[in-house]
């Protein structure tokens, strides 16, 4: 299935840290554009142990884009219930580290008397103050490698979802690409013989009045000659063909599986070489809108394939 680039997806499990306190592992994965596959990590130290399997995960799952995976916990609400019955449910107090930030406290009053106390939440949060419960370490790795492949799978689910949204968006845009191409290649002729008339007419009037009567009929031979030149230099019958073959190449891929958006950046190139072509070639103003029109509607397609995997 073609899949999108971008993509969301969140899983969290649960993880005992002792003391009937259960913490809550949240593990999201997000994924943007990018020409290769990008994988990065922002875990927990907890968790840090797990990203050798999630990398594996990704690589094995994604071939393009900038995917990173997030992951955070708290302590799960049901833990206040346990602290009622069991004080230290929650953390114990490292008591010579409690003395110290007190010391630290008078000493600094003691130089700046208007100075505020410490609350209790800042106290509680400084760092050793309280020794939380943290669990086993392979119990995190476990629940983080579980949480990361749902979460994995949820952002694979959206990017197939939104690829096909893009498959929908650039398949009618080839449609209407083909109307372009059916309404004016069959004009292309008519164009090429009304412009290859006026130019007999420009070029005789101007050397008509410049050379003999009697080399007139070798003049308009060699007019005839250079207009035969020149309109083959302007026919675009191969432009067309190559437009029509590149569009059913994008079609092809479309109705694939797969990762195809380095193929149809590709064909956006060869796409955009043609419009260009044409537009070079152009011998009316029709024919020159025309091709300004597929130009736009291949930048439009360029814009889509860049956010298919």
């Amino acid at each position: 299935m073609i899949s999108s680039m971008t993509g969301y997806g969140s899983a969290s499990r649960q993880v005992s840290l002792g003391a009937g306190v259960v913490a809550d592992l949240q593990v999201e994965c997000r994924a943007v554009n990018s020409r290769f596959l990008d994988l990065g990590f922002r875990l927990p130290d907890e968790c840090r142990g797990a990203e050798p399997a999630l990398r594996e995960m990704a690589t094995q799952s994604l071939s393009r884009g900038k995917v990173e995976f997030r992951a955070a916990w708290r302590v799960n609400a049901g833990a206040a219930n346990s602290a009622k019955s069991n004080p230290h449910a929650l953390g114990a107090i490292n008591k010579d580290r409690l003395d110290a930030l007190y010391t630290l406290q008078e000493r600094a009053q003691d130089a700046f008397p208007k100075a505020q106390e410490l609350s209790i939440a800042e106290v509680l949060r400084w760092p050793g103050v309280v020794s939380e419960p943290r669990g086993e370490e392979d119990s995190w790795v476990t629940a983080a490698v579980e949480a990361g492949r749902a979460a994995l799978a949820a952002l694979m689910e959206s990017r197939h979802a939104e690829g096909k949204a893009l498959v929908g968006v650039l398949t009618s845009i080839t449609g209407k690409m083909r109307d372009i191409v059916k309404v004016i290649e069959p004009k292309v002729p008519e164009y090429v013989a009304q412009y290859q008339e006026k130019l007999t007419e420009r070029l005789s009037e101007a050397l008509a009045a410049q050379e003999q009567a009697k080399a007139g009929a070798e003049l308009m031979e060699r007019i005839r000659q250079e207009v035969v030149l020149y309109a083959v230099r302007i026919d675009v019958a191969e432009e067309f063909a190559r437009l029509k073959t590149h569009l059913q190449a994008v079609d092809t891929a479309l109705t694939g599986k797969g990762p195809v958006g380095k193929r149809l950046d590709f064909l956006m190139q060869e796409l955009n070489r043609e419009a260009n072509t044409l537009s070079s070639k152009s011998v009316s103003e029709e024919c020159t809108q025309a091709a300004l029109e597929l130009k736009l509607f291949i930048e439009q397609m360029r814009e889509q394939v860049q956010n298919l995997e």
